[in-house]
């Protein structure tokens, strides 16, 4: 019997053993891309290197975010904390006399005086303690967050900022009330208004690094949504881009 040549049909093989060379290149291109996004993904969400997370902040040339910025602040807090409370424990009738070694009994008067009185009827709490809480709220926030929490939490930042400043404000406007209308003087009163005055002071840098990053995310995206996942301390390209940015920035600017 004759023996006839056998030829497979064309892509017989192909079909049999594995797919063809544009099929193994688009796998491969495939795999390549997935590559690529994970990669990407690790970038953006692994932690920095300490020296990246101190780097300088323009215009300024340190780190407001810097624990060394930031232990100051909440050290104070803490003092004013402490004769927050002992003002408030004398308005809250707890002790009989409040510490004054410049004033005298003129504290005494400040502290119960009538525009004291009005501002707990209006507020439902003492200045006074209110105050504590309002230091114990800006030592809080200022412990919590990385070096680099100006890009990271902003809002974080921005809370911190929406504790200290208003304070200062309300201790200027207290300082004024016993020049203007208590006529008194109280010393722990003014130690605690110098102190409101330096934090707001120490934290506006902080406050600023974090405004100024959120608008040039917004300046680079014009994305609301980007913006809000910025806002939150969330991270992707366009976000650490913005970052940079700034950091990229001559000092002084």
């Amino acid at each position: 019997m004759k023996r006839t040549d056998w030829k497979p049909r064309s892509g017989t093989l192909q079909k049999t053993f594995g797919p063809s060379s544009s099929s193994r290149q688009k796998s491969h291109e495939s795999l390549d891309d997935y590559r690529y996004e994970n990669e990407n993904d690790l970038m953006t969400n692994q932690s920095l290197p300490v020296d990246d997370l101190n780097r300088p902040v323009p215009p300024y040339n340190y780190n407001p975010s810097a624990w060394s910025q930031r232990i100051p602040i909440c050290l104070l807090a803490f003092v004013a904390a402490g004769i927050s409370t002992h003002l408030s424990l004398y308005q809250w009738g707890l002790i009989d006399t409040v510490w004054d070694p410049v004033f005298g009994e003129d504290s005494d008067k400040v502290l119960k005086s009538a525009a004291a009185k009005k501002m707990y009827a209006i507020l439902g709490i003492h200045d006074a303690a209110l105050g504590v809480l309002a230091y114990l709220g800006d030592a809080v926030l200022g412990f919590a967050g990385s070096p680099r929490r100006w890009q990271y939490r902003p809002w974080l930042v921005i809370l911190f900022g929406i504790d200290v400043i208003p304070l200062g404000i309300v201790s200027v406007v207290l300082v004024v009330l016993q020049a203007t209308i208590v006529g008194y003087w109280c010393f722990l009163c003014l130690i605690t208004a110098s102190i409101s005055l330096i934090l707001v002071y120490w934290a506006w840098d902080e406050v600023r690094a974090s405004l100024t990053y959120l608008s040039i995310v917004w300046q680079q995206t014009k994305s609301k949504r980007t913006l809000w996942r910025a806002f939150w301390g969330h991270r992707d390209e366009a976000m650490d881009h913005a970052a940079e940015t700034l950091l990229s920035r001559a000092l002084g600017v």
